[in-house]
């Protein structure tokens, strides 16, 4: 079984930056693991795409809402991923979730991913 770990969240202040990490184990190469992802799901709202990396070319995609001012990247040795988030603002507030899937083509979508990690609290004070 695939299991993810976030970390990194906590509460800062609008304009500071973060750094969310997610550790994965259980067999991501075996499982066939194509892309990683951030998701994030803002108090009273739905679970919303925030970026993706495709570990084997390092190709990224990312939500409008935080194009240029997060990064995705990825440490293949150590199996963990990373979500660096600069300039952050109120509106980014949420829970941030880490999830891996093993469809063959890139996806923005939840259902595409198959594995999750537990979630990590990013609160971003006005």
């Amino acid at each position: 079984q695939v299991r993810l770990v976030e970390s990194g969240g906590g509460l800062v202040q609008a304009g500071d930056s973060l750094r969310l990490s997610c550790t994965t184990s259980g067999g991501t190469f075996d499982r066939n693991i194509v892309s990683m992802g951030w998701f994030r799901q803002p108090p009273g709202k739905e679970r919303e795409f925030v970026a993706l990396i495709k570990p084997s070319t390092g190709q990224t995609s990312y939500a409008d809402s935080v194009k240029g001012r997060f990064i995705m990247s990825q440490d293949n040795a150590a199996n963990m991923v990373f979500l660096q988030m600069n300039i952050l603002k109120s509106e980014d507030t949420a829970i941030y979730y880490c999830a891996a899937s093993n469809r063959a083509f890139l996806s923005q979508y939840a259902i595409n991913y198959a594995y999750w990690g537990q979630g990590t609290q990013v609160t971003v004070s006005s």
